[in-house]
C-alpha cells in the first residue's frame, strides 16, 4: 500500500540521493558510511572486557567473560559500558568536528555504531540518558551531541529519552586534565532535579567519547543516590591505552 510517507521518502531519495556524511560517496542508505571509510575505523570487534568492553590485544585468545585489570579490582565506572571504536587519528576526525564545529549530520552513522556494539550485551534500560551539558556550554555550540546520539538508540530499543531528570553545573573543560583531574573536576557537577524518575529505574547513559570514565562515574553516584537500580553506559569511541 503506497502512503504518503513512503511517497515523501520516495521524492526525497530522489533529490538527495544518499551519500557518505565523511567522504559523500553514493551509498544506499542515509546515513551510512561507504565501505572504504568504515573499513579505515579502528572498530572494537575482538576480544573485549566483558564489563567495560576495553579492548584486549587482537592476538590474545580469552573467554568471554574475561575481565581487564579495572574491572577485575572492582573499578569499573558502570554495571557495563561498550564503545564501538578506539578514539585514535581516525576516529577523531569525525569525532572533533561532530561534537564542536555542528557536523550534527555524524550522528547517525555514530549511534548506528554504538547500538551495533551493544550486540554482545541484553540491554534491558527502562531509560535513555544523554550525558548532559552545562546551560552555557550548550549555549555556545548550540547543541549537545550526546542527545543527538541517543535519540536514535532509545528508538532502536524501545524506551523513552529522559533529558531531564539531571542537570549540569559548568566547569572548565576536560580536554587537557589527566584522569585526577577530570575526577576533581567533575565532582559535584550532575544534580538530580526529577529523582522521581530516576527511583528504581535502569539508566543507559549516551556519550560521544570515553577517556577517564570521571564523567560516567560521577554520574552513577549520583544516579545510584537517587534510587537508580542500574548505571549501563555506551560510548562512540574511547581512549584506549596500552597496558
Amino acid at each position: 500500500m503506497v502512503t504518503v510517507r513512503s511517497v515523501f521518502h520516495s521524492v526525497i531519495e530522489f533529490l538527495y540521493p544518499p551519500s557518505c556524511p565523511l567522504c559523500e560517496n553514493r551509498v544506499s542508505t542515509h546515513g551510512e558510511l561507504c565501505s572504504d571509510c568504515w573499513s579505515v575505523f579502528n572498530w572494537i570487534t575482538g576480544a573485549r572486557c566483558a564489563k567495560c568492553g576495553y579492548p584486549f590485544s587482537s592476538d590474545v585468545d580469552l573467554s568471554l567473560d574475561t575481565l581487564c585489570p579495572t574491572c577485575a579490582a572492582g573499578k569499573c565506572e558502570l554495571d557495563w559500558i561498550r564503545s564501538a571504536c578506539v578514539y585514535d587519528d581516525v576516529s577523531k576526525v569525525a569525532m572533533l568536528p561532530f561534537k564542536h564545529c555542528g557536523k550534527t549530520k555524524y550522528s547517525l552513522f555514530m549511534a548506528r555504531a554504538m547500538i551495533w556494539a551493544m550486540r554482545d550485551i541484553n540491554v534491558d534500560a527502562d531509560v535513555v540518558m544523554p550525558v548532559p551539558l552545562a546551560y552555557l556550554r550548550l549555549c555556545k555550540r548550540g547543541y549537545n551531541q550526546a542527545m543527538l546520539l541517543a535519540r536514535p538508540i532509545a528508538n532502536a530499543l524501545g524506551v523513552k529519552m529522559d533529558v531531564n531528570s539531571i542537570k549540569r553545573k559548568y566547569r572548565q573543560s576536560m580536554g587537557h586534565k589527566n584522569a585526577m583531574q577530570r575526577a576533581q573536576n567533575i565532582r559535584g557537577a550532575f544534580n538530580v532535579v526529577r529523582p522521581d524518575k530516576i527511583c528504581g529505574k535502569k539508566i543507559l547513559l549516551v556519550d560521544d567519547v570515553m577517556t577517564s570514565g570521571a564523567t560516567f562515574s560521577e554520574l552513577r553516584r549520583v544516579l545510584l543516590n537517587a534510587g537508580a537500580r542500574a548505571v549501563y553506559g555506551v560510548t562512540f569511541c574511547r581512549v584506549a591505552r596500552a597496558n
